[in-house]
């Protein structure tokens, strides 16, 4: 069992056999209380007080002897490590792959660092990150401070499970992950599509073509190998993508490291032969999701340049497809770039009667719940069909429950017919 220690005052014994309380050489200077106890791996251990902070020495020592019969106890010590180191840290043993360490890297250093950084983890409490994110209100965009709130989350859960701290203060019931603006995207019409296809070269026109019609993404598109194409069955597989990491092109795997297959229509496959015609495919080899590593991967390129290179994103993107939005009359805007594409893909099967769990695996996405959250706004209007489902029920024996429903007698949903 632990103690508290005046360290101002001593006791001594008198002649006669009694004690007596007296003034130390310490008196007046430093910290007065010493709480001293035995840790669960049999250290001595101690946490000094101010003078008149007996009161918090005592309910120190109360908390640590609790915490230790719990198997709760978390070394004071060890979370007096500061914010910046241990997240360092957190990011150099952290499990991704490249490109999205990259993009963590830069989020935490410029987004927490700031405020957290020279703060001991012990230090940290809810009312910080309170404080934290109400500061990024109007400096961040919602989505990017919810994905910033979710590294501070895990670092500091970290944190927690190496021990350093008792509890997560991001987890406090005070503590609201910022949520991210609901997006609407308002699709292209088939008129502004087919204007913006125009706007660019022969060459780069299939771009246009695998987004708006298989709902790829950019990175995928770009890294679109003869052998993910399959002319006869109608697919075309999603396997890679091309990245850029640390200012250079790589190989990696798709979105979420799932593979998937599209269904080709026609309409596309037709004009990846005639370009695969014109332009024929180059083999390009690149390293394989770490710029700097030794595994090297080569494919065929659907999509390259004229020296028989991969496309450059940033390239394509200023030098392409920027004018063609121009040329298209459409004012350029973060909203407005090549994912736009995916937007009007997914309104086209969504308005044809797909599912939007067949939907979301086209478009790569791992909960078929965010494409309805996404696009739900682009579904048929259901205030008709609600109406006539009820008038359907009430009227199948023909008759309304406060009397006679029409007289044309039962009527049927249009799915019954």
């Amino acid at each position: 069992m632990g103690h508290v220690e005046d360290r101002w005052y001593k006791t001594v014994r008198q002649a006669g056999g009694g004690t007596q309380r007296v003034k130390s050489a310490r008196f007046g200077k430093g910290l007065r209380y010493r709480v001293r106890y035995i840790d669960p791996a049999g250290r001595e251990r101690s946490e000094s007080f101010p003078d008149r902070a007996k009161r918090d020495a005592e309910a120190f020592l109360v908390s640590v002897e609790s915490d230790k019969l719990r198997a709760s106890y978390v070394d004071p010590a060890a979370g007096r490590i500061t914010f910046r180191v241990y997240a360092e840290d957190w990011l150099r043993t952290r499990v991704l792959d490249e490109s999205s360490r990259e993009s963590t890297e830069r989020r935490v250093r410029k987004h927490l660092y700031p405020f957290f950084g020279d703060r001991q983890l012990a230090a940290i409490k809810p009312g910080h990150v309170r404080e934290w994110d109400t500061s990024m209100v109007g400096r961040l965009a919602s989505s990017t401070r919810s994905v910033v709130f979710t590294h501070l989350r895990s670092i500091l859960g970290a944190a927690v499970d190496d021990e350093r701290i008792a509890k997560n203060p991001c987890s406090a019931r005070s503590v609201k992950q910022p949520r991210p603006s609901e997006r609407h995207p308002v699709p292209w019409t088939l008129e502004q599509v087919e204007a913006i296809r125009a706007g660019l070269p022969v060459r780069y026109r299939p771009v246009v073509d695998l987004d708006a019609g298989c709902g790829m993404r950019q990175g995928e598109i770009l890294g679109v190998a003869v052998d993910d194409l399959d002319f006869d069955g109608g697919w075309v597989r999603v396997t890679h993508q091309i990245k850029r990491v640390r200012s250079r092109l790589v190989f990696g795997l798709p979105k979420s490291d799932r593979a998937r297959r599209i269904p080709l229509p026609e309409s596309v496959a037709d004009v990846l032969r005639a370009h695969l015609r014109d332009y024929p495919a180059a083999l390009v080899t690149l390293p394989w999701e770490d710029p700097f590593s030794d595994d090297r991967r080569s494919y065929r390129l659907v999509l390259n340049t004229s020296r028989g290179t991969p496309l450059n994103r940033s390239w394509f993107d200023s030098q392409l497809w920027h004018p063609a939005l121009e040329a298209a009359g459409i004012v350029r805007s973060q909203a407005t770039g090549v994912h736009a594409l995916r937007h009007f893909y997914a309104s086209a099967l969504l308005d044809a009667g797909e599912s939007v769990k067949a939907l979301a695996n086209y478009l790569g996405h791992t909960d078929p719940g965010f494409t309805l959250r996404v696009y739900t706004h682009l579904m048929p209007a259901s205030e008709d069909r609600t109406r006539r489902a009820i008038d359907a029920l009430f009227r199948r024996g023909g008759e309304h429950p406060d009397g006679p429903a029409t007289a044309q007698g039962p009527q049927i949903g249009p799915w019954e017919a």
